[in-house]
């Protein structure tokens, strides 16, 4: 389905919207690289305009988050949250730089064009008409760091917020949806599991701890909850894969032939419906190690599992009948709404009591890609969008 399909015509995008957005884009924000050149921009951009930016880093001070709002003295606001890392292109098979930010045929190209760039630059060249508004509420900006690698940046752009005092209203998240407002998703749980058991020569096996063979019980451990969810769960229609899955991605372990392994580990994680709760299934995955650590320590007291926390970002659920939802369908033009199968910073937001809707412009199916793309017209739709939110006269 095309990206405007069902939807009425717009005006151009605007100079100044694309001009940021190819800006934006030309910064190399890949999750392992800082993103202040771009945070700077930003807060420089808002300072022209008296907007004073409040800045959250990360430990080391290479990265941070930005928060400010437009429309002091009003009572609440709406969140425009963003993310600003990228993930990176190596190994990709790009037909142009991905940091050229070009225009062709429609389209804007380079990496972080759809996601999620675009909207956070559309939301900037829009902050005059913020600050003019006339809306009861106002505008904040919420752009966080490392949202690709775990969502981990937007937990301290919260946290902020709470000890401003801040208490938005609602929040619009601009992920890549088409334009069309999302109001679920599932969440994404991933641990690294490190198997510590006793080597000896391959002939005295029964001396030993076989690392790789404890991991592989407990591999098939997650293997069975992912058939049971298959099996078992109540489906969520919608999704693409309508129930919660589970899956390990990485496995490593062993040094030769003739030892028996002393350590292993591998990587996993759990993809559960808003009506699930990976937690729990986490804990059914330690209950199983206990169990298997008995016979282990029998032969090595030192033998065992441990558990890393790679990322948890929760699932989300909105309400269609949210007055957040109910406004991004009236701004983007929709009498629908969407779930995506990606995760995004939304779950956590709703979890700290704000209700939030993910709607932006592209589709996920562009991002992460090469020559990831977006067109001009959804760039266009969602500057539109930002028009009638900075035209308002109500919320609720």
């Amino acid at each position: 389905m095309p990206d405007n399909a069902g939807m009425n015509p717009v005006q151009p995008l605007s100079s100044r919207a694309l001009d940021l957005a190819q800006t934006l884009v030309r910064m190399n924000t890949v999750s392992s690289n800082s993103n202040l050149a771009l945070i700077h921009f930003i807060r420089d951009e808002l300072l022209r305009l008296g907007v004073k930016s409040r800045l959250t880093y990360n430990s080391d001070k290479t990265k941070a988050n930005l928060f400010a709002t437009l429309g002091e003295g009003k009572p609440s606001g709406i969140i425009l949250s963003g993310h600003t890392d990228t993930v990176p292109w190596d190994g990709q098979a790009w037909t142009q730089d991905p940091l050229s930010s070009v225009v062709k045929d429609g389209s804007l190209y380079g990496r972080g064009s759809a996601d999620m760039k675009s909207f956070i630059a559309i939301a900037l060249a829009h902050a005059p008409d913020f600050l003019a508004s006339k809306a009861p509420f106002a505008i904040h900006f919420a752009f966080s760091y490392d949202e690709e690698v775990g969502c981990f940046g937007v937990r301290e752009l919260i946290a902020d917020m709470r000890d401003a005092g801040v208490k938005p209203l609602a929040c619009i998240i601009g992920e890549p949806t088409s334009m069309v407002p999302a109001i679920a998703h599932k969440g994404v749980y991933r641990y690294r599991c490190c198997v510590r058991g006793k080597e000896a020569h391959s002939s005295l096996t029964p001396t030993s701890v076989n690392a790789i063979e404890m991991a592989a019980r407990l591999v098939g451990k997650v293997r069975d909850m992912a058939e049971a969810f298959e099996r078992d769960e109540p489906r969520y229609a919608g999704f693409d894969v309508p129930f919660s899955t589970a899956s390990v991605g990485q496995f490593h372990g062993g040094i030769a032939d003739n030892v028996v392994p002393r350590d292993a580990e591998f990587r996993y994680e759990f993809r559960d419906l808003p009506t699930a709760d990976a937690v729990a299934m986490q804990k059914e995955v330690l209950r199983h190690a206990q169990t298997l650590e008995v016979a282990m320590k029998k032969v090595a007291p030192e033998a065992g599992f441990s558990f890393e926390t790679i990322c948890e970002i929760p699932n989300f659920l909105g309400d269609e009948g949210d007055p957040i939802t109910r406004l991004a369908k009236t701004l983007s033009g929709q009498d629908r709404v969407t779930q995506v199968a990606f995760g995004t910073e939304a779950g956590i937001f709703k979890q700290s009591g704000i209700p939030t809707v993910v709607c932006g412009p592209g589709s996920i199916e562009q991002a992460h890609q090469p020559d990831e793309f977006v067109s001009l017209e959804q760039l266009a739709r969602c500057e539109a969008f930002m028009v009638g939110l900075a035209s308002q006269a109500s919320f609720g």
